[in-house]
Parts: C-alpha cells; sequence; structure tokens
C-alpha cells in the first residue's frame, strides 16, 4: 500500500481572524481562502501553548507542554522516540524540515542556532534546511547537516518555497515524503524593511484601528521596563503600523502558500498529499492590555487548522475542540497510522473525514510563565469547550469564565457570577481532573527551571526523565 504524502504548512504568530475565509476584511489571504473551501476546517482549534518552543514540542511530540518538560523558549528538548518524524521514517517516509526549529538553541547566539544529526531533530533524518530563531527576513540563514552557516539570498519565505519545490521536483517518488514548512511570517519585528515593497504598498495607507477591547497597559510580563510608560510611548503610537506590516507579511506568507499549492498540481502530487495549513499561535496588539501571546485570550490561541486530502477529508467545518496535541495522532489516522502509546492527544481523523467519533469535550492549553525567562508571575492553566473558557492564573488567585458565544471578545468575566456558579464550578472540577491526569501543577516558573532543567536543557517533565 502506497500511503499518502503530508506536506504540514505552519505559519508563526498568524491570528484566526487574519484569514478572510472567517471574515477578515483585509483581502490578504485568498490563496488561504480557496484552500479552506477545499479542506475540512476545525473551527475551534487552539494554540494549546501559544509561544513558539512549547507549541512545536508538543506539535511533534502529542504530548502536553507539562509532559515534553518544554515550558519556555530558548531550551533545549528532550529526544522522543515517539515523535512523529520517527513514526513517519519507521513507516518508510522520506522526512524534510524547512524553516524555525526553536528547539534546541540556549539563546540565540550564533553557536546555538544549529541543531546537528541527532536525536534532538526528534528523527527528521531527511532534509533539513533549518536554524533555531531569528526573524530578520532579509538577513536570514541556515543550517543543513554540518555548522556551516548557508546565507539566505532574497526574503526567506520566498526562498523557502523555492526550497520546498526542489526537493518535491527532485523526488523519485519511490517513497512517500513528508515535509513541514515553516514559514516565519507574520512574526515581528513588524517593520517596513522586513516585508517585501510589492507586498507593503497595499498596506502602507490602510487604516487599522485598535481592538474593541483595547486598553493602555504594560508588558512587564515580559519585561520590567516595558510597564505604561513604555506603553504609552511604544505600543499605542506604533500599534497601527505593526498591524499594517503584519498584514503586509500575511500577504506574501498568503502568495508564497499560492506557490506551493499550485506546485503541488504542477507536479502531479495534490491528490495524493494531506496538505495542512496552521499556525503555532496568535497576537493580542493590544487587546485587553496585552501585546504578543502566552495567554489564554481568543487572539492569542486561536488559529487556522486547515486538511484537505481529496477523497479523504470532506470539505466543511468540524467543531471539534482540536488541541496542540491531537494534531499528531489525527495526522496519523488520516495516514493509515497507529500513534504510539506515548500520545496524549486524541485522534480526530474521523473528524476531518466528517465522521462522527469521540471528541475532547475541551482544549486544555498551559502557561508556565515568561516567553523565554525565568520569571515568575504570569503562569496559568485553561479549558477551552464549544462555548465557555475557563482560566485561572496564579497571581493573584486569579479565576476566569468567559461565554465565547455571547461574548466573543471575552469583555465579561462570569466567574464570579450568580448565574454561572454551577458552570464555573464545573469547569474548576474539569480542569482539576485533567492536570492531575498529566500530574501538571501551577507551579511558578523558576519551579521548572530547578527541578526540570540543567544549564538551559530539558532533563525531566511531569510524565518523564531524560534517557
Amino acid at each position: 500500500m502506497t500511503r499518502p504524502n503530508l506536506l504540514f504548512v505552519l505559519a508563526d504568530q498568524l491570528r484566526l481572524d487574519a484569514c478572510g475565509y472567517v471574515g477578515s476584511p483585509v483581502g490578504a489571504t485568498p490563496n488561504i481562502d480557496r484552500f479552506a473551501g477545499e479542506s475540512a476546517d476545525f473551527t475551534n482549534a487552539v494554540s494549546g501553548y501559544p509561544v513558539c518552543g512549547p507549541y512545536r514540542n508538543s506539535l511533534f511530540t502529542g504530548k502536553y507542554p507539562s509532559s515534553t518538560g518544554m515550558v519556555i523558549n530558548e531550551l533545549r528538548c528532550m529526544p522522543d522516540d515517539g515523535a512523529i518524524s520517527h513514526v513517519l521514517t519507521r513507516a518508510g517516509y522520506d522526512t524534510h524540515y524547512i524553516g524555525k526549529w526553536h528547539l534546541y538553541g540556549r539563546d540565540h547566539t550564533p553557536e546555538e542556532q544549529y541543531c546537528p544529526p541527532g536525536p534532538h531533530r526528534l528523527g527528521f533524518d531527511g532534509y533539513w534546511a533549518s536554524y533555531n530563531f531569528h526573524h530578520r527576513y532579509y538577513s536570514a540563514f541556515y543550517y543543513e547537516d554540518t555548522s556551516e552557516r548557508r546565507e539566505v539570498d532574497g526574503y526567506e519565505p520566498d526562498v523557502h518555497t523555492d526550497m520546498l519545490l526542489e526537493r518535491l521536483t527532485a523526488s523519485d517518488g519511490d517513497r512517500p515524503f513528508a515535509a513541514i514548512l515553516n514559514y516565519g511570517v507574520p512574526h515581528d519585528p513588524w517593520t517596513w524593511d522586513n516585508v517585501p515593497e510589492e507586498h507593503a504598498s497595499a498596506y502602507r495607507d490602510y487604516e487599522f484601528g485598535y481592538p474593541r477591547t483595547y486598553r493602555e497597559g504594560s508588558a512587564e510580563y515580559w519585561s520590567p521596563r516595558m510597564g505604561r510608560a513604555w506603553w504609552r510611548e511604544t505600543v499605542h503610537p506604533d500599534l497601527p503600523m505593526w498591524q499594517q506590516v503584519y498584514h503586509a507579511m500575511i500577504a506574501n506568507l498568503d502568495w508564497n502558500f499560492g506557490r506551493v499549492l499550485d506546485g503541488l498540481d504542477r507536479l502531479g502530487l495534490a491528490d495524493d498529499t494531506l496538505v495542512v495549513f496552521t499556525s503555532d499561535h496568535g497576537e493580542m496588539f493590544g487587546a485587553h492590555g496585552r501585546i504578543a501571546k502566552k495567554i489564554f485570550y481568543e487572539e492569542a490561541v486561536r488559529v487556522p487548522f486547515l486538511m484537505r486530502l481529496p477523497g479523504v477529508t470532506k470539505r466543511g467545518s468540524t467543531d471539534a475542540c482540536l488541541d496542540t496535541p491531537d494534531i499528531m495522532p489525527t495526522l496519523l489516522g488520516l495516514l493509515g497510522l497507529n500513534a504510539p502509546d506515548s500520545v496524549e492527544g486524541m485522534d480526530l481523523s474521523h473528524c476531518a473525514r466528517g465522521e462522527s467519533g469521540p471528541e475532547p469535550d475541551a482544549a486544555l492549553m498551559q502557561g508556565m510563565g515568561h516567553t523565554y525567562q525565568w520569571l515568575d508571575g504570569d503562569e496559568w492553566r485553561a479549558l477551552r469547550d464549544k462555548r465557555y473558557t475557563y482560566a485561572i492564573a496564579r497571581e493573584g488567585d486569579a479565576e476566569y469564565l468567559f461565554d465565547n458565544v455571547e461574548d466573543p471578545f471575552q469583555e465579561l468575566n462570569l466567574a464570579s457570577d450568580p448565574d454561572h456558579r454551577a458552570v464555573a464550578r464545573d469547569r474548576r472540577e474539569q480542569l482539576r481532573s485533567r492536570m492531575a491526569r498529566l500530574n501538571d501543577d501551577l507551579h511558578p516558573t523558576t519551579y521548572y527551571r530547578d527541578a526540570w532543567t540543567r544549564d538551559r536543557c530539558v532533563v525531566r517533565s511531569a510524565a518523564r526523565s531524560a534517557t
């Protein structure tokens, strides 16, 4: 039996509501919109941990961040023989990885950008063109199987698309391929010199306002110097321009995704390839007085999740609560492969086929603290089901309950509302139960530093120790 190919296209920091197919009026995503019309659309998909490194480790292992131990960025992950690429390699797939890795480097120095062949690539043993972290797209670089730094000549997303299409063109077809294409856009910095003019020109005069839930805030959870004065001097005046560049980057992302789809058609691969388009997390843009991601609000956690395998997936939407650990078993299910016992997510491939079957009651989302520093104070856990988001935060012992149907902008916290006492109690118990099953606790960030890492290398988690 010849199995389908897999092409997994991952954007970085793309909010769901920036896509035209869910109602964005900006018009930056015609190719993504066309693909959505051909795909199974998981309308309740969320990022289980809306931060780059924790998301990716969860994606590739099918485990929650509390079980991978990747609790913030700039940590070196634990090897994992049950990761998806190991499974695919054992099944005869030729695996490729192009783009940001963010699971090896312990800082942003040149020495930490190269991930050598071996267990920290989590089974991606085929073509490798990657780096740990950067987002300057006109001064990009990557590494293959040696520590020789290779400079990117041009705009990185364009070159990454060229690289993928070259690999697919050169494929002899004897083995199915599984390729990950990890675009860096539309992740900041949002400056005009970080996006091509042909895409920037359409958005330089576009009038972006402030989110409905915008309020003057601070980013002290990011850095102590980013207080309210910094917000007034930086975020408030620059936010319209940030959104202009963000959508220009999305336009470039969409153009390149269209090139990928056209390439599959041209090479005769479209009918035999499971194509997935998604993002690792969103972006707050000042909503609720926050920037960046790493929080349970809709702007940060809701992402597009589209799957197309002609003759297998059903066009249309499914409202299953797809979480990041569910992605690996769902992909394997559509490819006709079994997930390892180590996987904690649920196989939702039947939802992509348009069939009935078991679904999660809710997505469990985790936040272990700062994006990359060992700073206490921004730890939380949350559940998101088809109607409510329930969250607890360690700071201030805070509790949140939002009705996402009646209050899609999450403006009214119902946690202490008498009419929602039963709902809050039910979600509170459900969250406690889910956390207990994972041996997860709401620790301060420095607990993970002391108990789970050595020299920023993950050596254990709530579920395992490194071997």
